[in-house]
């Protein structure tokens, strides 16, 4: 809360403790003594619950199910990841009467038609977080499976510590994630697509307003209108051979500009970046908060895991079933790699 609260920036935090059961932290004291002190209804700090399902036929969530609904906030849960979570908790969810529009499916990538359909009729939304999704294991990036089925979707990282924090990766990464699935699903029926389904200004919606949609806010933020907030991010396109000429300003956002390309941020009427400069924000403190940090991480896990942990082994090679067939050229050439 206090890192949060020292960016100028608009935050929601989704709080959860691993550690613990959903029905043994939300139950106790020193939370709800957190939730007394710390949320006080600040428009720039939003709060909400997290955690996940299971799918035990006992449901064990259902507490804090209902403390989320004392408290008058929604729930960000981790749906469908491989492995971990699965329909069996969106069934029960939904027969428990605890699916609805305030509520966000992370991933949900291993999903069966069923559980969309449950989750498009209540109205949720799903963030799709394509980079760790990819690269994780949490499933395929679940764009090409719920487009069909009208469920809002967000984007998102999931972790800034392994991926790039960066939304015009997301917004890039899954326009591919999701029209490579298109183009093997076609080949796979002996067919050839030459129009993708997903177009860049679907996935520009996503990055913008819906966030805004998935947080409840979209009659205040996510695009430019009057009297919604004044939260913006504006691009040069003129610093550099890239950005011009802006024929398609929606695949332009979605496949050439990035982070270095946003010149100005305006959150709630306050410009927080200008001239690719963040303002009122200390880097060299900031700097040496994570510099310490991670000093004390590396010296509590000891060089022998810290090493490990940075540089793990490489698995072995398998070959595995596809489609295509290749040629390997190494024994002929160790030319042009």
């Amino acid at each position: 809360m206090d890192a949060l609260q020292a960016v100028p920036g608009r935050f929601v935090l989704a709080y959860g403790n691993i550690r613990q059961a959903p029905a043994e932290w939300t139950a106790a004291p020193e939370f709800r003594d957190f939730v007394r002190r710390r949320i006080t209804g600040d428009d720039m700090l939003g709060f909400q619950l997290a955690f996940d399902v299971t799918g035990d036929p006992a449901f064990p969530e259902k507490p804090a199910f209902e403390v989320a609904r004392d408290l008058g906030v929604a729930v960000t849960t981790h749906a469908a990841v491989w492995g971990a979570t699965d329909d069996d908790g969106i069934r029960l969810m939904h027969e428990h009467g605890f699916m609805g529009p305030e509520t966000v499916y992370v991933h949900a990538a291993t999903l069966s038609a069923d559980s969309y359909h449950r989750i498009a009729a209540t109205g949720g939304s799903v963030s799709v977080s394509t980079e760790r999704e990819q690269s994780a294991g949490q499933g395929y990036p679940t764009t090409w499976a719920i487009r069909s089925h009208g469920i809002p979707v967000s984007l998102s990282m999931d972790t800034s510590v392994w991926w790039s924090g960066d939304l015009f990766s997301a917004m890039r990464t899954t326009l591919g994630a999701d029209r490579a699935r298109e183009h093997l699903e076609a080949h796979a029926g002996g067919e050839t697509v030459t129009h993708c389904a997903l177009r860049a200004d679907q996935v520009v919606e996503w990055a913008t307003l819906g966030g805004a949609r998935a947080l409840g806010r979209e009659q205040d933020l996510g695009s430019i209108e009057a009297g919604k907030k004044a939260d913006l991010v504006l691009l040069r396109n003129d610093h550099s051979p890239v950005p011009f000429p802006v024929l398609n300003p929606y695949g332009h956002v979605a496949f050439q500009a990035q982070r270095g390309d946003v010149h100005t941020v305006v959150v709630d009427g306050r410009v927080v970046k200008h001239d690719h400069r963040l303002l009122g924000v200390d880097l060299n403190s900031v700097r040496h908060t994570v510099e310490r940090t991670v000093e004390h991480l590396r010296s509590a896990l000891g060089e022998e895991a810290w090493v490990n942990g940075m540089d793990p082994d490489v698995p072995e090679t398998k070959v595995l079933d596809n489609p295509y067939t290749y040629t390997d050229y190494r024994s002929a050439s160790t030319h042009g790699r």
